[in-house]
Parts: C-alpha cells; structure tokens; sequence
C-alpha cells in the first residue's frame, strides 16, 4: 500500500506511521492540498465526522485506487448510541464515497452513553466489513483498560494528544504492552512547539526543520503521526522523516521537555463536539 514504514495492526492490516491529517481544513483546503499530499506519497488520511470535511476527502480520493489508501474517520460523543453511531457511520461512508473504513474511531468518550453500546455498534460494523479495524480517540488510561477489557473485537489504536510537551508515558507503555497502535493527534502541538529552542538547535544541527525533529521523535517511539499542513513544502518534508535519524543525546533532550502542557480539551459547550446534557 506505502512505501512508508508502518505498524502492523491486530487484523494484520498496516498503519502507515504518518498519515495526512485533516483537522480544521476547510472543504476548499481539502480540495487544494489533499491532491498534494497524495501525489507526495502519503497514502494514510484521518478524517473525522466532527471536522465537516468528509465529502471533500471523498471528492478527492475518488480519483485514487481506494486500495491504496488507509481511511480514518471519527464518530462524534453525542452519537454514540447503537443506532445512532451506526447511522453516523452511514453517512461518513456516503460522504468519502468508499464502502468501508479502514479504522474507525470513538472521537471522544461520552460518559453520559454506554460504552458497551458503543461497542457493540463497533463490533456490528466490523461484522458488517463496514470497518476493518476499530479503536478510540482522546480515551485515558483508565477509559482503555475498561474499553479493552470489555470490546470483543480488538481495540487497534487510540489517537491522543502526544508531542514533546505532552508525553503520556503511563498510557504509552500501556499501548504498547496491548498491541494498541497509539496515534499522535496534534503532533506539534498545533504549531506551539515549532519555536522551542531545543527542537530548533536539533533541526539546525541534522539539517531539517523543528516539525520534523518532533515527528522523527515520536515515531521513534513507534508512535503514528498525523501532522496537518496547507504548506506544499511542509507537507512533503512532514512525510520525509525516514532517511535520518536523532542521536540517542537528541532524544534524551527532547524527552526532557515534557511539561504536561496539552493544547486542547473538548468543550462540552461546542456546537460540534459537545456532549448534550
């Protein structure tokens, strides 16, 4: 499927390591740097029901082999319901114009909906070949354990905020223990890390840029990246992270930045993501 080096998930389908990422881009972003990104080499897309883009990415991907690409999307908290989730992922499927999901993920907990039910509509879709693989999103260490414990399909990945300010060690060795690929959603903090000293003198040092020391840095600690640009050059030096490598000091430096500092929480109050009461 990619020439890009990936991770083999529990159906014995492959998770290319970086994958485009498509949060906040407009239906016209996405009609202008997605043919970019697929012509560069990236074969790996996330999307989300939340982020009202879907039909765009389905626009775009119809004139590629479906084959050859791995297809993200997300379900919103509020419809994670049975029915509901199923419903969601009705559309999401009619919108990107494919008849499957490659992985299909909770985008958030709702602790107001029964996990099980969730489940349950997951592993119906599966059963369906609606989805090959399934997992979570923004799920802590403990939702994990009681969504691993109870699934009766395997929970393939779980995509949480992970970047050098903000490394989730506890739930990181947890993943990695349980075969669950773990997904860096905003690998670079949404560009807030770009100007740290330490990742700057690094790239200085190996002769790229700041993002691609904080990607190289994640996905060697078999982390998947899912970085967003709207930059053509970004976007092709994003994907470039395999012919160079960090020192063992250039990791330990970055490792000693995490400050616990995330850049994003949902709001249960947002008209999109948020949990009806």
């Amino acid at each position: 499927m990619s020439s890009t080096p990936s991770r083999t998930l529990p159906s014995g389908d492959t998770l290319p390591l970086v994958g485009f990422g498509t949060w906040d881009l407009s239906e016209q972003d996405v009609r202008d740097v997605l043919p970019i990104a697929l012509d560069s080499g990236y074969t790996h897309v996330d999307t989300a029901e939340g982020y009202q883009n879907e039909a765009a990415i389905g626009k775009v991907i119809a004139d590629h082999n479906r084959d050859d690409l791995f297809l993200t999307s997300k379900v919103l908290p509020s419809n994670l319901h049975y029915e509901s989730l199923l419903d969601a992922l009705s559309q999401s499927l009619e919108r990107l114009g494919t008849e499957y999901l490659d992985l299909y993920l909770v985008h958030w907990p709702n602790p107001a909906i029964s996990l099980r039910d969730t489940l349950r509509a997951l592993e119906r879709a599966h059963e369906k070949g609606l989805v090959q693989n399934v997992g979570v999103s923004n799920f802590s260490l403990y939702q994990l354990q009681f969504a691993h414990r109870i699934a009766d399909v395997p929970i393939a990945a779980n995509q949480i905020e992970f970047h050098p300010w903000y490394v989730r060690q506890d739930l990181l060795e947890y993943c990695h223990e349980h075969d669950i690929v773990v997904e860096a959603a905003a690998p670079l903090a949404r560009t807030a890390i770009l100007d740290d000293p330490v990742l700057v003198e690094i790239a200085e040092t190996h002769d790229v840029m700041p993002a691609q020391v904080a990607l190289r840095w994640a996905v060697e600690k078999d982390v998947v990246v899912l970085p967003k640009s709207t930059n053509p050059d970004h976007i092709r030096a994003n994907l470039g992270l395999f012919d160079w490598s960090l020192d063992a000091d250039d990791v330990e430096r970055i490792d000693q930045l995490d400050r616990q500092e995330n850049v994003y929480m949902i709001d249960l109050d947002d008209d999109v993501y948020g949990v009806p009461a």
